[in-house]
Protein backbone atom coordinates (compact mmCIF):
# COMPACT_ATOMS: atom_id res chain seq x y z
CA UNK A 1 0.00 0.00 0.00
CA UNK A 2 1.38 3.39 -1.02
CA UNK A 3 1.65 6.42 1.27
CA UNK A 4 -1.11 8.21 -0.66
CA UNK A 5 -3.57 5.50 0.38
CA UNK A 6 -3.50 6.83 3.95
CA UNK A 7 -4.36 10.41 2.91
CA UNK A 8 -7.90 11.63 3.58
CA UNK A 9 -9.62 12.38 0.26
CA UNK A 10 -12.55 14.48 -0.95
CA UNK A 11 -14.39 14.80 -4.27
CA UNK A 12 -17.70 15.60 -5.90
CA UNK A 13 -19.30 12.16 -6.20
CA UNK A 14 -22.06 12.99 -8.68
CA UNK A 15 -21.75 13.41 -12.44
CA UNK A 16 -20.72 16.78 -13.91
CA UNK A 17 -23.54 19.11 -14.88
CA UNK A 18 -26.74 20.16 -13.18
CA UNK A 19 -29.17 17.95 -11.27
CA UNK A 20 -31.62 17.88 -8.42
CA UNK A 21 -29.04 16.58 -5.94
CA UNK A 22 -25.25 16.65 -5.84
CA UNK A 23 -22.95 14.89 -3.40
CA UNK A 24 -19.57 15.81 -1.96
CA UNK A 25 -17.84 12.83 -0.34
CA UNK A 26 -14.98 12.74 2.18
CA UNK A 27 -13.17 9.56 3.21
CA UNK A 28 -10.35 9.10 5.72
CA UNK A 29 -9.39 7.89 9.15
CA UNK A 30 -10.81 9.76 12.14
CA UNK A 31 -12.65 12.53 10.28
CA UNK A 32 -14.97 13.26 13.23
CA UNK A 33 -13.15 16.54 13.98
CA UNK A 34 -13.76 17.70 10.40
CA UNK A 35 -17.45 16.81 10.72
CA UNK A 36 -17.78 18.98 13.84
CA UNK A 37 -15.82 21.87 12.31
CA UNK A 38 -17.85 21.81 9.08
CA UNK A 39 -21.31 21.26 10.53
CA UNK A 40 -21.03 22.59 14.09
CA UNK A 41 -22.04 19.33 15.73
CA UNK A 42 -21.48 15.58 15.79
CA UNK A 43 -23.67 13.44 13.53
CA UNK A 44 -25.39 10.21 14.48
CA UNK A 45 -23.88 7.38 12.44
CA UNK A 46 -25.85 6.37 9.32
CA UNK A 47 -28.64 8.86 10.05
CA UNK A 48 -29.46 11.74 7.69
CA UNK A 49 -29.39 15.23 9.26
CA UNK A 50 -30.91 18.25 7.51
CA UNK A 51 -28.87 21.37 8.24
CA UNK A 52 -27.16 24.40 6.68
CA UNK A 53 -23.76 24.06 5.02
CA UNK A 54 -21.88 27.23 5.95
CA UNK A 55 -18.75 28.92 4.67
CA UNK A 56 -15.86 29.95 6.95
CA UNK A 57 -17.65 33.19 7.90
CA UNK A 58 -20.88 31.40 8.81
CA UNK A 59 -22.84 32.40 5.72
CA UNK A 60 -24.93 29.56 4.26
CA UNK A 61 -23.69 27.93 1.05
CA UNK A 62 -26.76 25.70 0.88
CA UNK A 63 -29.09 23.57 3.01
CA UNK A 64 -29.03 19.80 2.62
CA UNK A 65 -28.50 16.37 4.13
CA UNK A 66 -25.34 15.21 5.87
CA UNK A 67 -24.58 11.53 6.52
CA UNK A 68 -21.69 10.11 8.52
CA UNK A 69 -20.54 6.51 8.18
CA UNK A 70 -17.84 5.58 10.71
CA UNK A 71 -15.38 2.99 9.45
CA UNK A 72 -15.15 0.14 8.89
CA UNK A 73 -18.90 0.09 8.20
CA UNK A 74 -18.74 2.32 5.14
CA UNK A 75 -18.18 2.02 1.40
CA UNK A 76 -14.44 2.62 1.66
CA UNK A 77 -13.90 0.96 5.04
CA UNK A 78 -12.79 4.35 6.41
CA UNK A 79 -14.84 7.13 8.00
CA UNK A 80 -17.02 8.65 5.27
CA UNK A 81 -18.94 11.94 5.24
CA UNK A 82 -21.46 12.72 2.50
CA UNK A 83 -22.90 16.19 1.98
CA UNK A 84 -26.02 16.10 -0.21
CA UNK A 85 -26.89 19.51 -1.59
CA UNK A 86 -28.60 20.98 -4.64
CA UNK A 87 -26.88 19.67 -7.73
CA UNK A 88 -25.57 22.87 -9.25
CA UNK A 89 -21.88 22.97 -10.17
CA UNK A 90 -21.25 26.23 -8.30
CA UNK A 91 -22.81 24.90 -5.07
CA UNK A 92 -20.77 21.70 -5.24
CA UNK A 93 -17.52 23.49 -6.01
CA UNK A 94 -18.10 25.80 -3.04
CA UNK A 95 -18.76 22.80 -0.76
CA UNK A 96 -15.66 21.05 -2.07
CA UNK A 97 -13.52 24.13 -1.43
CA UNK A 98 -15.06 24.50 2.02
CA UNK A 99 -14.10 20.93 2.96
CA UNK A 100 -10.50 21.53 1.91
CA UNK A 101 -10.44 24.87 3.74
CA UNK A 102 -11.94 23.44 6.94
CA UNK A 103 -9.40 20.59 6.95
CA UNK A 104 -6.53 23.08 7.09
CA UNK A 105 -8.10 25.23 9.84
CA UNK A 106 -6.50 24.95 13.25
CA UNK A 107 -8.36 23.06 15.94
CA UNK A 108 -8.38 23.64 19.69
CA UNK A 109 -5.05 21.84 20.01
CA UNK A 110 -3.43 24.15 17.46
CA UNK A 111 -3.11 21.41 14.84
CA UNK A 112 -4.94 21.25 11.48
CA UNK A 113 -8.42 19.75 11.73
CA UNK A 114 -7.69 17.04 9.13
CA UNK A 115 -4.08 17.19 7.89
CA UNK A 116 -3.40 16.10 4.32
CA UNK A 117 -6.95 16.21 2.96
CA UNK A 118 -6.66 16.30 -0.81
CA UNK A 119 -8.73 15.85 -3.96
CA UNK A 120 -9.39 12.22 -4.78
CA UNK A 121 -7.94 10.63 -7.89
CA UNK A 122 -10.18 8.76 -10.37
CA UNK A 123 -11.69 5.67 -8.74
CA UNK A 124 -9.88 6.27 -5.45
CA UNK A 125 -12.94 5.72 -3.24
CA UNK A 126 -13.50 2.30 -4.81
CA UNK A 127 -9.76 1.60 -4.67
CA UNK A 128 -9.93 2.26 -0.91
CA UNK A 129 -12.85 -0.19 -0.70
CA UNK A 130 -10.65 -2.83 -2.35
CA UNK A 131 -7.58 -2.10 -0.23
CA UNK A 132 -9.69 -2.25 2.94
CA UNK A 133 -11.19 -5.64 1.98
CA UNK A 134 -14.71 -4.34 1.40
CA UNK A 135 -14.75 -5.74 -2.13
CA UNK A 136 -12.31 -7.70 -4.29
CA UNK A 137 -10.79 -6.54 -7.57
CA UNK A 138 -13.37 -8.19 -9.84
CA UNK A 139 -16.14 -6.56 -7.82
CA UNK A 140 -14.36 -3.19 -8.06
CA UNK A 141 -14.33 -3.50 -11.86
CA UNK A 142 -18.05 -4.29 -11.76
CA UNK A 143 -18.78 -0.92 -10.14
CA UNK A 144 -17.64 0.84 -13.31
CA UNK A 145 -19.39 -1.72 -15.52
CA UNK A 146 -22.69 -0.96 -13.78
CA UNK A 147 -22.20 2.75 -14.49
CA UNK A 148 -21.42 2.05 -18.16
CA UNK A 149 -24.07 -0.65 -18.72
CA UNK A 150 -25.97 -0.01 -21.95
CA UNK A 151 -28.67 -2.68 -21.72
CA UNK A 152 -30.52 -4.61 -19.03
CA UNK A 153 -28.37 -7.66 -19.77
CA UNK A 154 -25.19 -5.59 -19.40
CA UNK A 155 -26.45 -4.30 -16.07
CA UNK A 156 -27.37 -7.79 -14.86
CA UNK A 157 -23.95 -9.14 -15.79
CA UNK A 158 -22.19 -6.30 -13.96
CA UNK A 159 -24.46 -6.66 -10.95
CA UNK A 160 -23.81 -10.42 -10.75
CA UNK A 161 -20.09 -9.66 -10.78
CA UNK A 162 -20.50 -7.04 -8.06
CA UNK A 163 -22.43 -9.55 -5.96
CA UNK A 164 -19.49 -11.95 -6.25
CA UNK A 165 -20.57 -14.35 -9.03
CA UNK A 166 -17.20 -14.46 -10.78
CA UNK A 167 -15.29 -13.99 -7.52
CA UNK A 168 -17.02 -17.00 -5.98
CA UNK A 169 -16.07 -19.24 -8.90
CA UNK A 170 -12.46 -18.06 -8.83
CA UNK A 171 -12.22 -18.39 -5.04
CA UNK A 172 -13.56 -21.96 -5.24
CA UNK A 173 -10.92 -22.87 -7.84
CA UNK A 174 -8.19 -21.26 -5.72
CA UNK A 175 -9.35 -23.16 -2.63
CA UNK A 176 -9.14 -26.43 -4.54
CA UNK A 177 -5.68 -25.50 -5.80
CA UNK A 178 -4.54 -24.63 -2.28
CA UNK A 179 -5.71 -28.03 -1.07
CA UNK A 180 -3.85 -29.75 -3.91
CA UNK A 181 -0.76 -27.67 -3.27
CA UNK A 182 -0.78 -28.64 0.40
CA UNK A 183 -0.99 -32.32 -0.56
CA UNK A 184 1.84 -32.00 -3.09
CA UNK A 185 4.09 -30.10 -0.67
CA UNK A 186 3.46 -32.79 1.94
CA UNK A 187 4.78 -35.21 -0.67
CA UNK A 188 7.98 -33.18 -0.82
CA UNK A 189 8.45 -33.62 2.93
CA UNK A 190 7.57 -37.33 2.83
CA UNK A 191 8.82 -38.57 -0.56
CA UNK A 192 8.47 -42.22 0.42
CA UNK A 193 4.67 -41.87 0.59
CA UNK A 194 2.20 -41.43 -2.28
CA UNK A 195 0.56 -38.01 -2.64
CA UNK A 196 -2.92 -38.17 -1.14
CA UNK A 197 -5.56 -35.58 -2.02
CA UNK A 198 -8.28 -34.49 0.38
CA UNK A 199 -10.98 -36.22 -1.69
CA UNK A 200 -9.10 -39.46 -2.16
CA UNK A 201 -9.09 -39.02 -5.95
CA UNK A 202 -5.86 -39.43 -7.91
CA UNK A 203 -3.83 -36.21 -8.07
CA UNK A 204 -3.98 -36.02 -11.87
CA UNK A 205 -7.79 -36.28 -11.78
CA UNK A 206 -8.03 -33.48 -9.23
CA UNK A 207 -5.77 -31.24 -11.33
CA UNK A 208 -7.79 -32.05 -14.44
CA UNK A 209 -11.05 -31.10 -12.71
CA UNK A 210 -9.62 -27.72 -11.69
CA UNK A 211 -8.51 -27.24 -15.29
CA UNK A 212 -12.07 -27.96 -16.47
CA UNK A 213 -13.38 -25.26 -14.15
CA UNK A 214 -10.89 -22.75 -15.55
CA UNK A 215 -11.83 -23.77 -19.08
CA UNK A 216 -15.52 -23.12 -18.38
CA UNK A 217 -14.70 -19.59 -17.27
CA UNK A 218 -12.56 -19.08 -20.37
CA UNK A 219 -15.43 -20.23 -22.57
CA UNK A 220 -17.65 -17.59 -20.97
CA UNK A 221 -15.32 -14.79 -22.08
CA UNK A 222 -16.84 -14.30 -25.54
CA UNK A 223 -20.31 -13.86 -24.07
CA UNK A 224 -19.02 -11.71 -21.21
CA UNK A 225 -17.06 -9.45 -23.55
CA UNK A 226 -20.10 -8.93 -25.78
CA UNK A 227 -22.29 -8.11 -22.79
CA UNK A 228 -19.72 -5.60 -21.51
CA UNK A 229 -18.34 -4.05 -24.70
CA UNK A 230 -21.04 -4.74 -27.27
CA UNK A 231 -21.21 -7.03 -30.32
CA UNK A 232 -19.08 -5.37 -32.99
CA UNK A 233 -21.20 -5.06 -36.14
CA UNK A 234 -19.60 -3.31 -39.14
CA UNK A 235 -21.75 -1.98 -41.98
CA UNK A 236 -19.65 -2.22 -45.17
CA UNK A 237 -20.08 -1.90 -48.89
CA UNK A 238 -19.04 0.15 -51.88
CA UNK A 239 -19.98 3.85 -51.90
CA UNK A 240 -23.60 4.95 -52.22
CA UNK A 241 -25.34 1.62 -51.57
CA UNK A 242 -27.10 2.90 -48.43
CA UNK A 243 -24.77 2.07 -45.56
CA UNK A 244 -25.42 5.30 -43.68
CA UNK A 245 -29.14 5.04 -44.47
CA UNK A 246 -29.11 1.58 -42.89
CA UNK A 247 -27.35 2.91 -39.78
CA UNK A 248 -29.97 5.67 -39.45
CA UNK A 249 -32.81 3.20 -40.00
CA UNK A 250 -31.54 0.77 -37.36
CA UNK A 251 -30.98 3.59 -34.86
CA UNK A 252 -34.28 5.25 -35.81
CA UNK A 253 -32.50 8.61 -35.96
CA UNK A 254 -30.47 10.66 -38.43
CA UNK A 255 -27.03 9.89 -37.05
CA UNK A 256 -25.08 9.83 -40.32
CA UNK A 257 -25.21 12.29 -43.22
CA UNK A 258 -26.90 10.76 -46.28
CA UNK A 259 -26.49 12.19 -49.80
CA UNK A 260 -26.41 10.88 -53.37
CA UNK A 261 -22.72 11.82 -53.60
CA UNK A 262 -20.45 8.74 -53.38
CA UNK A 263 -17.85 9.01 -50.61
CA UNK A 264 -19.95 11.20 -48.30
CA UNK A 265 -18.95 9.12 -45.27
CA UNK A 266 -15.22 9.67 -44.75
CA UNK A 267 -14.75 8.26 -41.25
CA UNK A 268 -15.98 5.41 -39.08
CA UNK A 269 -19.14 6.23 -37.10
CA UNK A 270 -19.86 4.11 -34.02
CA UNK A 271 -23.14 3.86 -32.10
CA UNK A 272 -24.82 1.42 -29.72
CA UNK A 273 -28.07 -0.38 -30.42
CA UNK A 274 -30.10 -2.57 -28.04
CA UNK A 275 -31.35 -5.74 -29.74
CA UNK A 276 -33.05 -8.27 -27.44
CA UNK A 277 -31.10 -6.90 -24.48
CA UNK A 278 -27.71 -7.36 -26.12
CA UNK A 279 -25.63 -4.21 -26.75
CA UNK A 280 -24.80 -4.03 -30.45
CA UNK A 281 -21.83 -1.80 -31.23
CA UNK A 282 -22.77 -0.80 -34.77
CA UNK A 283 -20.11 0.76 -36.99
CA UNK A 284 -20.85 2.66 -40.20
CA UNK A 285 -17.81 2.68 -42.46
CA UNK A 286 -16.64 4.65 -45.47
CA UNK A 287 -17.40 3.12 -48.85
CA UNK A 288 -14.64 0.76 -49.99
CA UNK A 289 -13.23 1.71 -53.38
CA UNK A 290 -10.06 2.81 -55.15
CA UNK A 291 -9.61 6.57 -54.75
CA UNK A 292 -6.95 9.25 -55.13
CA UNK A 293 -8.51 11.42 -52.43
CA UNK A 294 -6.16 11.21 -49.42
CA UNK A 295 -8.95 11.78 -46.90
CA UNK A 296 -11.13 9.12 -48.48
CA UNK A 297 -8.14 6.74 -48.64
CA UNK A 298 -7.79 7.06 -44.87
CA UNK A 299 -11.53 6.38 -44.50
CA UNK A 300 -11.17 3.20 -46.60
CA UNK A 301 -8.19 2.10 -44.48
CA UNK A 302 -10.25 2.56 -41.33
CA UNK A 303 -13.13 0.65 -42.91
CA UNK A 304 -10.89 -2.33 -43.57
CA UNK A 305 -9.57 -2.15 -39.98
CA UNK A 306 -13.17 -2.08 -38.69
CA UNK A 307 -13.96 -5.20 -40.72
CA UNK A 308 -11.02 -7.05 -39.16
CA UNK A 309 -12.10 -6.14 -35.60
CA UNK A 310 -15.85 -6.72 -36.07
CA UNK A 311 -17.68 -9.77 -34.73
CA UNK A 312 -20.02 -9.70 -37.73
CA UNK A 313 -20.23 -7.74 -40.98
CA UNK A 314 -23.38 -6.41 -42.64
CA UNK A 315 -22.54 -6.27 -46.36
CA UNK A 316 -24.86 -3.74 -47.99
CA UNK A 317 -25.63 -4.27 -51.68
CA UNK A 318 -27.89 -2.26 -53.99
CA UNK A 319 -30.72 -4.68 -54.84
CA UNK A 320 -31.96 -2.45 -57.66
CA UNK A 321 -28.70 -2.59 -59.65
CA UNK A 322 -26.61 -5.42 -61.14
CA UNK A 323 -23.75 -6.68 -59.01
CA UNK A 324 -20.92 -4.15 -59.34
CA UNK A 325 -17.20 -4.94 -59.51
CA UNK A 326 -16.87 -2.92 -56.29
CA UNK A 327 -19.41 -5.25 -54.65
CA UNK A 328 -17.31 -8.25 -55.63
CA UNK A 329 -14.23 -6.69 -54.04
CA UNK A 330 -16.13 -6.04 -50.82
CA UNK A 331 -17.44 -9.62 -50.75
CA UNK A 332 -13.89 -10.87 -51.22
CA UNK A 333 -12.69 -8.56 -48.43
CA UNK A 334 -15.14 -10.05 -45.89
CA UNK A 335 -14.94 -13.66 -47.04
CA UNK A 336 -13.31 -14.84 -43.80
CA UNK A 337 -15.82 -13.01 -41.56
CA UNK A 338 -19.28 -13.98 -40.37
CA UNK A 339 -21.57 -11.80 -42.43
CA UNK A 340 -25.15 -11.04 -43.42
CA UNK A 341 -25.90 -9.80 -46.94
CA UNK A 342 -28.26 -6.83 -46.76
CA UNK A 343 -29.99 -6.16 -50.08
CA UNK A 344 -31.04 -2.54 -49.80
CA UNK A 345 -33.69 -0.68 -51.83
CA UNK A 346 -36.28 -3.46 -51.65
CA UNK A 347 -38.90 -0.85 -52.57
CA UNK A 348 -37.44 -0.81 -56.13
CA UNK A 349 -37.50 -3.56 -58.78
CA UNK A 350 -34.78 -6.19 -58.27
CA UNK A 351 -31.87 -6.26 -60.71
CA UNK A 352 -29.07 -7.83 -58.65
CA UNK A 353 -27.91 -11.36 -59.42
CA UNK A 354 -25.94 -12.82 -56.51
CA UNK A 355 -23.40 -15.64 -56.71
CA UNK A 356 -24.12 -18.75 -54.63
CA UNK A 357 -23.34 -18.13 -50.97
CA UNK A 358 -23.96 -19.71 -47.58
CA UNK A 359 -24.39 -16.29 -46.01
CA UNK A 360 -27.81 -15.19 -44.85
CA UNK A 361 -29.43 -12.74 -47.24
CA UNK A 362 -32.13 -10.22 -46.22
CA UNK A 363 -34.05 -7.74 -48.38
CA UNK A 364 -34.56 -4.37 -46.72
CA UNK A 365 -35.73 -0.90 -47.61
CA UNK A 366 -34.26 1.89 -45.53
CA UNK A 367 -36.86 4.18 -47.08
CA UNK A 368 -39.97 2.17 -46.04
CA UNK A 369 -38.57 0.10 -43.15
CA UNK A 370 -39.30 -3.21 -44.90
CA UNK A 371 -37.09 -6.05 -43.64
CA UNK A 372 -35.50 -4.14 -40.76
CA UNK A 373 -37.15 -6.27 -38.07
CA UNK A 374 -35.96 -9.41 -39.85
CA UNK A 375 -32.44 -7.95 -39.97
CA UNK A 376 -32.51 -7.17 -36.24
CA UNK A 377 -33.63 -10.75 -35.57
CA UNK A 378 -30.82 -12.11 -37.75
CA UNK A 379 -28.23 -10.02 -35.87
CA UNK A 380 -29.61 -11.26 -32.53
CA UNK A 381 -29.46 -14.89 -33.67
CA UNK A 382 -25.89 -14.44 -34.90
CA UNK A 383 -24.87 -12.99 -31.52
CA UNK A 384 -26.27 -15.97 -29.66
CA UNK A 385 -24.75 -18.47 -32.09
CA UNK A 386 -21.29 -16.95 -31.75
CA UNK A 387 -21.31 -16.08 -28.06
CA UNK A 388 -21.19 -19.65 -26.83
CA UNK A 389 -22.62 -20.71 -23.50
CA UNK A 390 -22.06 -18.89 -20.23
CA UNK A 391 -22.72 -19.71 -16.63
CA UNK A 392 -25.73 -18.23 -14.92
CA UNK A 393 -23.73 -15.95 -12.64
CA UNK A 394 -20.03 -16.15 -13.54
CA UNK A 395 -18.74 -14.50 -16.69
CA UNK A 396 -15.20 -13.47 -17.51
CA UNK A 397 -15.91 -10.04 -18.99
CA UNK A 398 -12.63 -8.39 -19.90
CA UNK A 399 -9.22 -9.08 -21.36
CA UNK A 400 -7.55 -8.92 -17.94
CA UNK A 401 -9.71 -11.83 -16.76
CA UNK A 402 -9.02 -13.77 -19.94
CA UNK A 403 -5.24 -13.30 -19.73
CA UNK A 404 -5.18 -14.40 -16.08
CA UNK A 405 -7.32 -17.46 -16.85
CA UNK A 406 -5.08 -18.43 -19.78
CA UNK A 407 -2.02 -18.15 -17.55
CA UNK A 408 -3.75 -20.25 -14.89
CA UNK A 409 -4.71 -22.86 -17.48
CA UNK A 410 -1.12 -23.00 -18.71
CA UNK A 411 0.08 -23.72 -15.17
CA UNK A 412 -2.54 -26.44 -14.77
CA UNK A 413 -1.54 -28.12 -18.04
CA UNK A 414 2.11 -28.17 -16.97
CA UNK A 415 1.22 -29.52 -13.52
CA UNK A 416 -0.99 -32.21 -15.07
CA UNK A 417 1.80 -33.24 -17.44
CA UNK A 418 4.26 -33.43 -14.55
CA UNK A 419 1.84 -35.48 -12.42
CA UNK A 420 1.15 -37.95 -15.22
CA UNK A 421 4.88 -38.29 -15.87
CA UNK A 422 5.34 -38.93 -12.12
CA UNK A 423 7.88 -36.15 -11.90
CA UNK A 424 9.21 -34.84 -8.60
CA UNK A 425 6.54 -33.07 -6.46
CA UNK A 426 8.63 -29.89 -6.54
CA UNK A 427 7.85 -29.42 -10.27
CA UNK A 428 4.13 -30.06 -9.76
CA UNK A 429 4.02 -27.62 -6.84
CA UNK A 430 5.78 -24.93 -8.87
CA UNK A 431 3.18 -25.09 -11.65
CA UNK A 432 0.23 -25.28 -9.23
CA UNK A 433 1.57 -22.19 -7.44
CA UNK A 434 1.83 -20.30 -10.75
CA UNK A 435 -1.78 -21.20 -11.57
CA UNK A 436 -2.90 -20.15 -8.07
CA UNK A 437 -1.20 -16.76 -8.43
CA UNK A 438 -2.73 -16.19 -11.86
CA UNK A 439 -6.23 -16.80 -10.54
CA UNK A 440 -5.44 -14.47 -7.66
CA UNK A 441 -4.90 -11.63 -10.14
CA UNK A 442 -8.60 -11.70 -11.05
CA UNK A 443 -9.87 -11.03 -7.54
CA UNK A 444 -6.84 -9.13 -6.27
CA UNK A 445 -5.46 -11.83 -3.98
CA UNK A 446 -2.25 -10.98 -5.80
CA UNK A 447 -1.81 -7.61 -7.50
CA UNK A 448 0.67 -4.90 -8.41
CA UNK A 449 0.36 -1.11 -8.28
CA UNK A 450 0.40 -1.08 -12.10
CA UNK A 451 -2.70 -3.28 -12.19
CA UNK A 452 -4.53 -1.03 -9.74
CA UNK A 453 -3.56 2.07 -11.72
CA UNK A 454 -4.83 0.60 -15.01
CA UNK A 455 -8.14 -0.42 -13.47
CA UNK A 456 -8.99 2.63 -11.38
CA UNK A 457 -7.75 5.25 -13.83
CA UNK A 458 -10.77 4.37 -15.98
CA UNK A 459 -13.13 5.38 -13.16
CA UNK A 460 -14.66 8.82 -12.77
CA UNK A 461 -13.46 11.10 -9.97
CA UNK A 462 -15.66 10.68 -6.90
CA UNK A 463 -16.38 6.97 -7.37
Amino acid sequence: MLARHSDPIVAIATAPGRGAVGIVRVSGKAIGTLVRHLLGKDLKPREASYLPFKDAKGAPIDHGLALYFPGPNSYTGEDVLELQAHGGPVVLQLLLARCLEAAQALGADGAPVLPGLRLAQPGEFTERAFLNDKIDLAQAEAVMDIIHARTELSHRAANEQLLGGLSGEVTDLRDRLLSLLAAVEAGIDFPEEDIETGTGKPLSQEIEEVGSGIERLLESFTFGRIVREGFGTAIVGRPNVGKSSLLNALLRQDRAIVTDVPGTTRDVIEEFLNIDGVPIRIIDTAGIRETHDMVEQEGVRRSIAAIEKADIVLVVLDRSAPLHEGDRKVLEQVRAKRSILVLNKADLPRSIDLPDSDERCIDVSCRTGEGLDELRKAISETVREGAGTAGEHAWAVNQRHRTALEQAQSGIEKALGAARAQMSPEFIALDLRASLDSLGLIIGATYTEDILERIFNDFCIGK
